[in-house]
């Protein structure tokens, strides 16, 4: 019964978050609102809103309590073997190839931190766990982009260039969100004093940031189809809501990570497909349909998965 209590009251924590999301979907699929809006939304949402909400919280780092940098071990080493084991299955199972095979498997660990996973941690565990959560967007397009690149180029021709590392380098360190953090933590750690005026304006726009992006999302999924690749689909979202938070803990607790740690990152892991996987996709030309299903499908399913794990952990 207390469990129950507990699901219950962790669902209702999250459900407005996903309340957004529908609120995104239906003013494309019911009020037929144009694609450009969407364009312009997100473009906003992921280039302004949200990098100057992580420049506001990082460039106050030194107030906010340390993280414990072995959760990225834990998010990442968990990260990496569950990539593995998808590789496996996608060979195995459904007989894909290595590049085909590298994407489901991608589509198995790459969690929406930005979009659906900061809202729900902010909403969850509060701003004090939002630099771990930095941590771990800092170095995810880093990591997940490079290892996604790496997989398929051995794939394609057995060998890698220098080449195309750099050109995912340069990329990724264009990235808005990337250069919010890394400004952020700049101005922090040179101890640029800075205006009140300056200070209050970012932090109102650090405000909207969390539900203008699960509303963009929302308005994004409205895009996608379920029925495209199930099969494929139902197997990547048991992957990535399922077990990669498990081997996700399993690691957290063999690294004796502190508790605020393990929920961030076990939660980081049990939400849904990244947007960036899906665009991953189609810069590839790989499981474009699958990829886009797995999307939708995991943002519906976790609305219950997700507050299902955190009311797990705190029976743990």
């Amino acid at each position: 019964m207390e469990f129950l209590q507990t699901l219950a009251v962790q669902f209702l924590a999250t459900l407005p978050l996903f309340i957004l999301i529908l609120l995104g979907f239906l003013l494309i699929k019911i009020f037929k609102w144009p694609k450009s809006v969407t364009d312009g939304l997100t473009k906003f949402t992921f280039s302004v809103a949200i990098p100057i909400m992580l420049f506001h919280i990082m460039s106050h780092f030194s107030e906010q309590p340390s993280a414990d940098y072995r959760l990225l071990f834990a998010f990442f080493g968990g990260t990496f073997l569950v990539f593995l084991l998808g590789r496996i299955i996608a060979a195995k199972c459904f007989k894909l190839d290595g590049s085909t095979g590298t994407m489901f498997a991608m589509g198995g660990i790459y969690s929406n931190n930005v979009f659906v996973g900061l809202p729900i941690v902010r909403a969850l565990l509060g701003d004090h766990a939002v630099p771990s959560v930095a941590l771990v967007v800092a170095f995810s397009a880093l990591i997940l982009w490079t290892l996604a690149t790496i997989s398929i180029e051995f794939a394609q021709i057995g060998k890698l260039t220098s080449k195309s590392i750099t050109k995912a380098s340069k990329s990724i360190l264009k990235n808005p969100v990337i250069l919010g953090i890394l400004t952020g933590l700049l101005v922090n750690y040179v101890g640029l004093p800075m205006p009140s005026f300056v200070s209050q304006s970012t932090k109102m726009i650090g405000d909207m940031a969390a539900p203008l992006s699960l509303i963009v999302l929302g308005m994004g999924l409205a895009e996608y189809r379920i029925r495209d690749g199930w099969r494929l689909s139902s197997t990547i979202c048991l992957i990535k809501l399922v077990v990669l938070p498990f081997v996700i803990y399993l690691l957290a607790k063999l690294l004796n990570l502190p508790t605020l740690e393990t929920y961030v990152v076990v939660l980081l892991g049990s939400i849904s497909i990244a947007i960036n996987c899906y665009i991953m996709s189609r810069q590839f030309n790989l499981l474009q349909a699958q990829i886009a299903s797995s999307l939708l499908i995991s943002t519906i399913l976790s609305s219950i998965t997700t507050p299902f794990i955190l009311t797990v952990l705190t029976h743990l």
